[in-house]
C-alpha cells in the first residue's frame, strides 16, 4: 500500500461551522481516493471564536462545547460534530491526526500587571528598555467553561513573554521578569526564536508541564485520534516535546504517528532536530521551497536538482512531503505559493515516487471557489495512479537540467509507471521499465497524447512533447483507471 495523507483544511475555509460535518460525509470518498490519513485542523476554541483557524489557541479543553469567545462552536463545528468526523474517517479506514498548538495562548480573560523588559524584535537577546511594569492579557480563567473538565488557571507565571502592552496600547516583544527564553530552540533567527506570538508558554515550568500532559492524555483518550501534527517546533523547547511525547505514547495502547512542523529551508537544522528519534517525522520544507523557486524561473529551473538539500533525499522514511499548506497560501505570514501551472508536476514528484509520505493540500484537491482558487485538475488522476500503479523498483534519470524522468517497474501491488517533467519542446528520454514489460504498449495518460512500445530489454523512448508533465502507464492499466485518462494537458508556464 502507498500511504497518502490529506491536510484536511485550508486557511480560507468558510467560517460556517460545517467543516466537521463535511469531512464526515467525505470519509468514504477519501478512502476510495487512496488516503490513509487525514490531518484535521486544531479542534479547540481560539481567541477569534468562530473565525479562528485554530492557531490562536485560547482553551484547549473546549472542543466546541462551551459558550466562549462569542459562540459554542468553533470555526469548524461542535465537539459532537468533531467526534463524528473522527469516527467516520476511522470507520472508513483512515487514520486521523490532530493538530497540536502548545507554543502559545491568546485571548486572555483578565489583565495583569507584570514586570517585564522589552527586547528587540530582530534580536530577542537584546534588551531595548529598562525593566518596567506592563499590563497584558495573561490571566486565563475560561469563565464560559466554569471549571468543567479542568480547573487550572493560567496567569503570568505560566508564560515567558508577550507582544502587547495594554497600558500603552502598542505591540512589541516583552520578556517577563524572572523568565528566560528557552535555549533549545532555533537560535539562527532573531537571536533566539523562542518567542513567536501571543502569550509565550513557559514550557520549563513544572506546573505548566503537568497541565499540558494532563490535557494531552485527556485529548488522546477522549478523541481516540491516531496521531499528531505538532505546530511551531522551532519555537519550542526540544526537551519539552521529547518528554511530552514519551508521556503521550505511554498513555495509549497503539502506535502514535507524529509529524512536526519545523519551518526552515536548512536541511541540517531538520536533520539535527530529528536526530535519532525514529518515531518523529518532519514536513520537508526545503522540498516545498524547491517547488516554489521552480516557479520563479520556470524556463531556467534546473529540474535535475529538485531534490537537492531535501529531507526526502536524506531521510525518506521520516520525510512528509508536500506542495502547499495553509501557511504558504496568499497573504499568509509564510506565503510561498507554488505556481498553479507547476503544481501537477510537483504533485507527481511527491506522489509517484517511492520516497516520502506525501501530504495533499485540501485547497489543491477541492479548490476554494469563493476565493477564486481552483483545484488542481490533474490531482485526482495522479492520486489514483499512486494508489493503483506506482509500485516497484524506481529508476531515476535526473541527468539533464531541462528534462528529468523516472520509472517504477511495478510489483504484485501495481503495474508501474513512467514519468517525465520537462521544459524542453520535443524532449524524449530513454528509460528502463524492466524486462518484464517487454513488448507492452504504454500510453500517455497525462500530458501530450502518445503511445510507446517497450523493447525486448525493457527500455523505451518516452516523449514529453510540449507538456511539462507526462505520465505513461501500461495500456491495460490505463484502461482500468476510473478518473478518465483523457489526455489532460499540463502546459508549461
Amino acid at each position: 500500500m502507498n500511504g497518502m495523507m490529506l491536510q484536511g483544511f485550508s486557511w480560507y475555509l468558510p467560517p460556517d461551522g460545517q467543516h466537521w460535518r463535511r469531512m464526515a460525509e467525505r470519509a468514504s470518498d477519501l478512502a476510495a481516493r487512496g488516503f490513509t490519513a487525514v490531518w484535521l485542523p486544531p479542534a479547540y476554541k481560539g481567541q477569534a471564536g468562530t473565525a479562528d483557524v485554530g492557531y490562536g489557541a485560547y482553551d484547549l479543553w473546549d472542543l466546541g462545547e462551551f459558550d466562549q469567545k462569542g459562540a459554542v462552536r468553533t470555526k469548524y463545528g461542535t465537539r459532537d460534530e468533531y467526534m463524528d468526523a473522527v469516527r467516520s474517517l476511522q470507520g472508513a479506514g483512515i487514520q486521523v491526526l490532530a493538530d497540536i498548538v502548545l507554543n502559545h495562548k491568546m485571548g486572555g480573560d483578565e489583565l495583569e500587571q507584570i514586570e517585564a523588559v522589552e527586547v528587540d524584535s530582530h534580536n530577542r537577546t537584546q534588551e531595548i528598555a529598562d525593566t518596567g511594569v506592563i499590563s497584558t492579557w495573561s490571566r486565563f480563567t475560561f469563565p464560559g467553561r466554569k471549571g468543567k473538565l479542568d480547573r487550572f488557571t493560567w496567569d503570568a507565571s505560566c508564560f515567558t513573554g508577550c507582544d502587547w502592552n495594554e497600558a500603552e496600547q502598542r505591540p512589541g516583544i516583552w520578556r517577563f521578569g524572572g523568565k528566560t527564553w528557552a535555549d533549545d530552540v532555533d537560535l539562527s533567527e532573531n537571536g533566539n526564536f523562542d518567542y513567536l506570538m501571543g502569550m509565550d508558554v513557559d514550557l520549563s515550568d513544572e506546573r505548566v508541564y503537568a497541565q499540558l500532559a494532563t490535557w494531552g492524555r485527556w485529548y488522546l483518550r477522549t478523541t481516540g485520534v491516531n496521531g499528531l501534527r505538532l505546530d511551531a517546533l522551532k519555537h519550542m523547547s526540544r526537551s519539552f516535546y521529547q518528554r511530552w511525547l514519551a508521556d503521550m505514547r505511554a498513555s495509549v495502547d497503539h502506535e502514535l504517528f507524529v509529524v512536526g512542523e519545523y519551518w526552515t529551508r536548512d536541511l541540517a537544522a531538520l536533520q539535527d532536530y530529528i536526530g535519532d528519534e525514529e518515531s518523529l517525522s518532519l514536513f520537508d520544507v526545503p522540498l516545498h521551497f524547491n517547488f516554489f523557486h521552480m516557479g520563479e524561473d520556470p524556463e531556467g529551473a534546473d529540474f535535475s536538482r529538485l531534490f537537492d538539500g531535501t529531507l526526502v533525499a536524506t531521510d525518506p522514511i521520516r520525510a512528509v512531503t508536500f506542495v502547499e499548506n495553509h501557511d504558504t497560501q496568499p497573504d499568509q505570514a509564510l506565503e510561498s505559493t507554488v505556481q498553479h501551472c507547476l503544481k501537477p508536476a510537483a504533485y507527481a514528484l511527491i506522489l509517484l515516487r517511492e520516497a516520502g509520505y506525501p501530504c495533499v493540500f485540501f485547497a489543491d484537491l477541492y479548490g476554494l471557489p469563493n476565493d477564486g482558487i481552483p483545484a488542481v485538475a490533474e490531482l485526482p488522476l495522479l492520486m489514483e495512479i499512486r494508489e493503483r500503479c506506482a509500485f516497484g523498483e524506481q529508476r531515476d534519470r535526473f541527468d539533464e537540467p531541462d528534462v528529468v524522468g523516472w520509472t517504477r517497474e511495478g510489483s504484485e501491488e501495481g503495474p508501474g509507471c513512467a514519468v517525465l517533467v520537462s521544459r524542453r519542446d520535443g524532449a524524449v528520454k530513454r528509460m528502463e521499465v524492466g524486462g518484464g514489460h517487454a513488448g507492452e504498449r504504454w500510453v500517455c495518460v497525462l500530458g501530450e497524447e502518445g503511445l510507446v512500445e517497450i523493447d525486448g530489454d525493457g527500455f523505451a523512448d518516452f516523449p514529453a512533447a510540449g507538456a511539462l508533465l507526462s505520465v505513461y502507464l501500461p495500456e491495460k492499466a490505463a484502461e482500468a483507471l476510473s478518473n478518465i485518462p483523457i489526455i489532460v494537458r499540463s502546459d508549461r508556464a
